[in-house]
């Protein structure tokens, strides 16, 4: 596994000599819509990069709401039927593949998404162009079938892993695909979550909203209800602090889920006898303001995840985050014993410990004025340092150029 750290300037401030090594040059996205995914997102974002050094940024996909968004930034959508996973029409999607590839001149082909990549993996091969994929999370799947149909995503001349999380899991499950994996981390817009650009009024009428009193502090868990995001040990650690003695605090769960989960999370406020203290509410369409309301942000998932966007949005918020010691969360945190106490950027607990994530709440809500004001510099400048998108964009067309050199 590689990291392509440090390989290339930001997107679109190209500092070579010369035009940029992808000057002029074709590459092709695959992805099954353009709609609002993290990989609709990613595939937008590159496709902003390539043309801002001079390579022709052609996206084949099904079509999607982002596609003006897509033609805004410089990119040109293709209508291709890169969502359909019936084997037949993909097995006649390669040879149509092929023919774009060749009509196009295309020198480089990307795909996102494992039914697309089946196909570009078919038509990459026949015209002998280099194919790249890239991970945007882990494969589950134990059957013969499934295990095969996951596994296009490792044939790529270059695999492209979102965390050091998913790179591992690649590893360990494609071992020939280690030395072919990068770790690029996926980007966050920093200018939207940027402190400074959030009007105060749009905290307000948030914590209105949401019924908190104005001496009333937030501890706020966004996300899908579902058992593995820990809703409910977020339950259980706010009966731990309430019952300690702690006041003046409320507990945001945000989000949407099956009915069986709400249900769940709503019997388990009302047995913990916190109506009023633990709130449901609904998803938040402005997360900036919701992570700038909140005292801390709380990521107890149950089950590693491959991307911890949220601990990363909250950080470059300045918000201090407690997050679950597993997957790419605890890449994204800084905390003892990786780094000494002075230079933690938020707190890691293990999964399902109600009582450790009670004491690391605790701990944020004690924090003194400075001691927290210096917390959120770490934490923003660890997240400006490494998750930005115009890191991820110029790692990424290193990856490109390096592919295309060889």
């Amino acid at each position: 596994m590689a990291s392509l750290t440090g390989l290339a300037a930001p997107a679109g401030a190209w500092s070579g000599r010369g035009p940029h090594p992808l000057a002029g040059r074709t590459i092709l996205q695959i992805v099954p819509q353009l709609e609002t995914g993290g990989a609709d997102g990613a595939t937008l974002e590159i496709a902003e990069a390539l043309a801002n050094v001079g390579a022709r940024a052609l996206v084949a996909s099904d079509g999607g709401r982002l596609v003006p968004e897509l033609q805004a930034k410089g990119g040109l959508w293709l209508p291709f039927p890169a969502q359909t996973r019936n084997p037949l029409a993909m097995a006649l999607n390669q040879a149509k593949l092929a023919d774009l590839i060749w009509r196009e001149r295309v020198a480089l082909v990307h795909a996102h998404s494992r039914a697309p990549a089946w196909v570009a993996y078919g038509a990459t091969r026949r015209t002998r162009t280099p194919f790249v994929t890239t991970f945007h999370g882990v494969y589950s799947g134990t059957g013969a079938f499934k295990r095969n149909y996951n596994a296009v995503m490792a044939k790529g001349d270059r695999i492209i892993a979102n965390s050091a999380f998913t790179a591992r899991h690649i590893a360990d499950v494609y071992p020939d695909a280690a030395a072919r994996t990068h770790i690029i981390e996926r980007g966050i817009d920093l200018h939207q979550f940027d402190p400074a650009m959030v009007e105060w009024g749009r905290v307000l009428n948030l914590r209105r909203a949401w019924n908190v009193a104005i001496d009333e502090r937030i501890v706020l868990l966004p996300g899908r209800f579902s058992a593995r995001k820990g809703q409910l040990a977020l339950i259980e650690a706010a009966r731990l602090l309430t019952t300690a003695g702690l006041t003046g605090v409320k507990f945001i769960l945000a989000g949407d889920g099956p009915a069986g989960d709400i249900k769940e999370i709503d019997a388990a406020i009302a047995k913990a006898g916190l109506a009023g203290i633990v709130v449901r509410t609904a998803p938040c369409g402005d997360m900036p303001a919701a992570l700038l309301a909140a005292s801390v942000v709380a990521v107890p998932s149950m089950q590693p995840e491959a991307l911890g966007r949220i601990a990363a949005e909250a950080q470059a918020m300045g918000t201090p985050a407690v997050v679950s010691d597993l997957g790419a969360l605890a890449e994204v945190v800084a905390a003892p014993p990786e780094v000494d106490f002075g230079a933690r950027t938020g707190w890691r607990v293990p999964p399902g410990d109600a009582r450790a994530l009670a004491a690391a709440l605790y701990d944020v809500l004690t924090l003194g004025a400075s001691a927290r004001e210096n917390l959120s510099i770490r934490a923003r400048a660890r997240v400006l340092s490494r998750f930005s998108i115009t890191r991820m964009q110029a790692e990424t067309l290193a990856a490109y150029a390096q592919l295309l050199g060889s």
